[in-house]
């Protein structure tokens, strides 16, 4: 047993802690383990650098090692990390959030974003009572409870009575959703999306939405998205409307993508880029729905929201209210607009330079691309994806997916393309000549399948 990822799969079920980690996402030539990071540079266990487009799942957005951040979470060491009572970070904590995020007038912190997304589920059925929760089957993840993965192909070991009551709808189809309100008259306690993937709730035609300069809650049209759609539906029959900001949150706008877009939800759920890295989360909204958890006023019936040691550890909290000073400071939402509408352009003239146009898109507003790999008959290929991803790491750039950070600037944007050009002249071969000779291992595949 010698290789890293022998070692791995001998002691850990997939071979790491999230399935996105796993072998069967990246190339054969993918570093098997990575031993640090710093700023925008990962390095694997022999020494060897790469530029991360990965950015630790999303969750760091200002950099691996930003050395204010780690300063402050080592002050918060010295104090002793977690507390028997609550501590003033805490406090300080839950009070910033409330200051940033226009709907979080009560937040509980968690340790992930399953948890968080989770606990409003709850909170939701036990402030309206019903029992159904709607979710688009367009966005890829939630939790990894049994109310939300029963949905996906994975079934196996959810007792189906788990599931059942999650209901799926077609995000930017308000139709769709109308209709499961008119199935189930009065028994939906809520509806839970993103505000925005690579696709965003803007009416067709609208384009505001790709730049920061122009956020579409000051947009004439932005009234009439899909979000304001899904606000003014729950509004009407009762539901509560909750907004999964783990990815949207402190990158589309300080004060998440309900900002960005103009809404109001009841509740809403962060985590990732809340504290470049450190595990945080939080479930946060409303008062009326937030105090359900509460222990005043007396004789009010309980509903035991989160209750988590963890949850109020000092060390991601105060990295969490160090990384909004330095959002504010240094401007990082426009840095991160920024960066990505040059590394959308400069990829699609890379592309254009070798004749790909049709063949490697970039999909999304510049805040959060993705790359879109199709094959000669113009189909989308995870085998093409990952002759792209191989040629890249050739070159010492790993972007399993795009995630920026305010440690790319031009020296990386430069990297980038440099590298983007060489494996794209390959993938024009693979094209005309077959991916067979080209791709040295297994394609990557879909996380939710129901079989290895």
């Amino acid at each position: 047993m010698n290789s890293y990822s022998e070692r791995l799969h001998h002691v850990i079920p997939g071979g790491a802690h999230t399935y996105s980690r796993g072998d069967d996402q990246f190339p054969s030539n993918a570093p098997q383990i990575l031993d640090r990071g710093h700023g925008a540079y990962v390095w694997d266990a022999d020494g060897n650098r790469f530029l991360d487009y990965g950015m630790a799942l999303r969750a760091v957005t200002l950099g691996y090692a930003h050395e204010r951040v780690n300063r402050a979470a080592m002050r918060e060491m010295d104090k002793g990390i977690n507390l028997t009572r609550p501590s003033l970070t805490e406090l300080r904590a839950a009070e910033l959030l409330r200051e940033v995020v226009p709907s979080a007038q009560m937040v509980k912190f968690g340790k992930n974003g399953s948890n968080v997304t989770t606990a409003a589920v709850k909170l939701a059925r036990a402030c309206t009572g019903r029992r159904y929760v709607c979710i688009p089957r367009q966005h890829p993840f939630f939790s990894f409870d049994d109310w939300f993965i029963g949905t996906t192909a994975l079934k196996r070991g959810i007792p189906p009575e788990h599931y059942s009551t999650t209901l799926l709808f077609d995000y930017s189809n308000i139709v769709s959703l109308e209709k499961l309100f008119a199935q189930h008259p009065g028994e939906i306690a809520a509806v839970m999306l993103e505000p925005a993937t690579t696709i965003t709730p803007c009416p067709p035609g609208c384009g505001r939405e790709l730049s920061c300069e122009s956020p579409c809650a000051a947009c004439p049209n932005g009234a009439h998205g899909f979000l304001h759609q899904v606000q003014t539906l729950c509004r009407k029959q009762g539901a509560l409307f909750i907004l999964d900001e783990m990815i949207t949150g402190f990158r589309w706008h300080l004060g998440g993508a309900q900002a960005f877009f103009g809404v109001e939800p009841d509740l809403c759920t962060f985590g990732k880029g809340m504290a470049n890295g450190f595990a945080v989360a939080a479930v946060a909204g409303k008062r009326e729905f937030m105090s359900a958890g509460a222990i005043q006023p007396q004789n009010m019936e309980r509903t035991f929201l989160l209750s988590t040691t963890h949850g109020a550890e000092m060390t991601g909290l105060g990295a969490f209210i160090e990384a909004i000073a330095i959002y504010r400071e240094q401007h990082v939402v426009e840095h991160l607009w920024r960066y990505g509408a040059l590394l959308r352009d400069g990829l699609r003239s890379v592309a254009a330079r070798h004749g790909l146009q049709k063949h490697f898109l970039l999909d999304g507003p510049a805040i959060n691309l993705n790359y879109v790999t199709c094959d000669t008959a113009g189909t989308p290929s995870l085998p093409f994806r990952t002759l792209f991803a191989q040629e890249l790491i050739k070159h010492k750039v790993l972007m399993p997916w795009i995630a920026v950070s305010l440690a790319h600037n031009d020296a990386e944007l430069n990297l980038t393309l440099d590298a983007a050009d060489r494996a794209l002249k390959v993938y024009a071969q693979a094209l005309e000549s077959g991916i067979e000779r080209f791709l040295q291992g297994p394609a990557i595949k879909p996380v939710f399948r129901p079989r290895n």
